[in-house]
């Protein structure tokens, strides 16, 4: 199982924001990249995909940064199908993968927000007022070459983890992991940090959560 420290940001992320200056928050925290291509053997194409993440007293900050060969936002509306877009994703368990919240949104700042266990039948998703107090803010580069390059900073306030208690974060320790899909590109794949070790693509596992520990 994979490790990660979530470091302290020392801002309270009050007033409006964008890119440049969220990403300026976050320019010392650590690089973490996508390491496994699950099912290669089925989905080979692997897309460049790192992330880093930092958390206040009031929000998690998660930037990720992608190069794959082709961007896809087709979902403008919250909780539709987004993991068939360009789409970067954080599953996240605060009771011991007991239950989990995943966070998933594509390139265009869509999201889609569920909670429950495994099992389909009890996961529910928050409502699209919840799902919209996630900021997100996007910057696409757009050059030759066989890649294109985008990249995503969420601001995800701990209100929306609605079913824990995150008033105080500093060394608790949960489990998540973080995901990389385009389920209807022309070449899905399906990445993840911590391995998933399933024989068919399915990030809906908890017992391959990687250790999160809040520094």
């Amino acid at each position: 199982m994979k490790k990660l420290t979530i470091l302290p940001i020392a801002s309270d992320l009050t007033g409006s924001h964008n890119f440049n200056q969220l990403s300026d928050l976050v320019k010392d925290l650590e690089w973490n990249t996508l390491e496994y291509s699950n099912w290669s053997e089925s989905y080979p194409y692997k897309p460049q995909v790192r992330f880093k993440i930092g958390y206040t007293q009031k929000a998690l900050l998660l930037q990720f940064d992608v190069a794959e060969e082709q961007l896809r936002g087709n979902y403008a509306e919250v909780n539709q199908n987004v993991w068939e877009d360009s789409c970067v994703e954080l599953f996240v368990s605060f009771d011991d993968r007991q239950h989990y919240y995943n966070i998933e949104f594509n390139l265009i700042g869509t999201g889609l927000i569920g909670y429950g266990t495994p099992d389909k039948s009890t996961r529910n998703r928050l409502s699209a007022a919840e799902i919209e107090t996630v900021q997100a803010f996007s910057m696409i580069e757009r050059h030759s070459g066989t890649d294109r390059r985008w990249s995503m900073i969420q601001v995800i306030p701990l209100a929306v983890f609605k079913f824990n208690d995150t008033s105080d974060l500093k060394g608790k320790k949960i489990h998540g992991n973080f995901y990389k899909c385009g389920d209807n590109l022309k070449n899905p794949h399906f990445l993840s940090w911590n391995k998933v070790d399933n024989p068919t693509p399915n990030f809906h596992l908890p017992q391959f959560f990687g250790e999160l520990i809040f520094g």
